[in-house]
């Protein structure tokens, strides 16, 4: 009696532990609990056809009908599909030859072995289901971000769960050098992967993808989010620096000045996102010289030789301007090339040196304690470096360009001009 009531028990314990699985809706449940049943007893008799399976997961219970013919006592050929006249009378004693008998069978009834297979049977298709919805929700989710919960921390990737507890993966190439992480922290990225190799789904998380940067663009530039301005290109080393090329469909917009907003207060929140990598955002143009020379920014060119069936730049600059388009640590030119997809290659043009204007220029980050920061960086984002390629534009050009008030661009121009009045009584 004590093991008829521990098998029972185990078959309840088997219909909770489904009834708590995740993302299986009830119908899905019930036809799973039913075809386990029916593997399981086509198992013990070989098959399953004159069984009827009624399963109940609310009530935890399973009612199992076996449906045999009545023959006349010793012409019984198969136990499975027919019952003794003598037999079929016990349980009920108006039964007739030829009539089918419908007997309840406790499932309980046919063992331990009977109920560890059905258990094992049902974990298999459990797992199977809950690859299947893992696989469903994220096939299409490539490019989103999504947030996670980290779990685990290993040495080569880290695990998050995500809100319905599943198992999302990022590994160490795809996170930001500055990035780290402790257990419980909650963290954005980007789905970029979704492999379902043998039916074993492993959803792949970023946070160095240029999807990641252009998800966060989106939904901090209202503007981008609308259509009227378009992310054109992206090029990352994550942690260091960005390029991020955008054109504008509204003549009214300026696009560079959109996205940083005022006083770089759009991109505030991304560069903290990224670990305080530097954004240089550029107006986008089909004009590959003029292209590249905006990437290469803050350098002045003073020629572009080009070969576009190789996609190749020779690019002549000023000595001085040579390391200002390799940058530190070559990053400047490593995403110039990646965002123009130009190989391009930097030379010192002596000639050109000679023969550009020998007055002396500064660059605008000199004039940061008379001009405010956020001022000097609108200016440096519409393509200006250095003070007197301010000066050499009309005052309204700049205004719009640089998305600055008349006032502020008059004060600009006042300070400007200051510095070479001054050059100027000392020379």
């Amino acid at each position: 009696m004590a093991k008829k009531n521990e098998e029972t028990i185990s078959l309840i314990e088997t219909f909770a532990e489904f009834k708590e699985t995740k993302n299986i809706d009830y119908a899905t449940m019930v036809s799973v609990l039913e075809e386990s049943f029916r593997s399981v007893i086509a198992k013990m008799y070989g098959s399953d056809e004159n069984y009827d399976v009624i399963v109940n997961p609310n009530k935890g219970d399973c009612e199992i009908y076996h449906n045999r013919i009545v023959v006349a006592d010793g012409e019984v050929t198969d136990d499975n599909k027919e019952i003794a006249l003598s037999e079929a009378q016990k349980i009920a004693d108006d039964y007739e030859i030829g009539e089918e008998v419908s007997e309840r069978i406790d499932f309980s009834k046919f063992g331990r072995r009977a109920i560890l297979n059905l258990r094992q049977t049902l974990a298999s298709r459990i797992l199977e289901l809950e690859h299947d919805a893992l696989y469903n929700k994220y096939k299409d989710r490539v490019g989103e971000i999504v947030n996670g919960e980290v779990y685990q921390i290993w040495k080569n990737e880290i695990m998050l769960v995500d809100d319905e507890g599943n198992e999302l993966i990022m590994p160490k190439s795809q996170q930001i050098p500055g990035d780290f992480f402790r257990k419980g922290d909650i963290v954005r990225a980007v789905v970029y992967k979704v492999d379902n190799a043998n039916n074993n789904p492993k959803i792949y998380l970023s946070r160095t993808a240029p999807e990641f940067l252009q998800r966060l663009l989106e939904a901090e530039v209202p503007e981008i989010n609308d259509g009227l301005i378009a992310i054109r290109k992206i090029a990352r080393i994550a942690g260091e620096r960005a390029k991020i090329a955008v054109e504008s469909y509204d003549d009214r917009i300026t696009p560079v000045g959109a996205v940083v907003g005022v006083k770089g207060s759009r991109v505030h929140g991304i560069v903290r996102e990224l670990r305080n990598e530097n954004l240089d955002v550029i107006n986008y143009t089909a004009n590959a010289k003029l292209f590249i020379q905006r990437a290469l920014a803050p350098a002045t060119i003073n020629r572009i030789e080009l070969d576009t069936e190789e996609k190749k730049a020779n690019v002549y600059l000023n000595p001085k301007e040579v390391s200002l388009a390799i940058g530190k640590g070559g990053l400047n030119i490593k995403l110039a090339c990646m965002i123009t997809d130009y190989d391009i290659e930097v030379f010192r043009d002596t000639e050109g040196e000679q023969e550009t204007n020998t007055a002396s220029d500064v660059y605008l980050d000199e004039f940061t304690d008379e001009i405010d920061v956020w001022v000097v960086e609108a200016l440096k984002h519409a393509g200006y470096q250095t003070a007197r390629q301010v000066l050499a534009v009309p005052r309204e050009v700049l205004a719009e360009e640089a998305d600055l008030e008349f006032d502020t661009v008059d004060e600009v121009l006042k300070v400007l001009n200051a510095e070479f009045e001054h050059d100027d009584e000392n020379t």
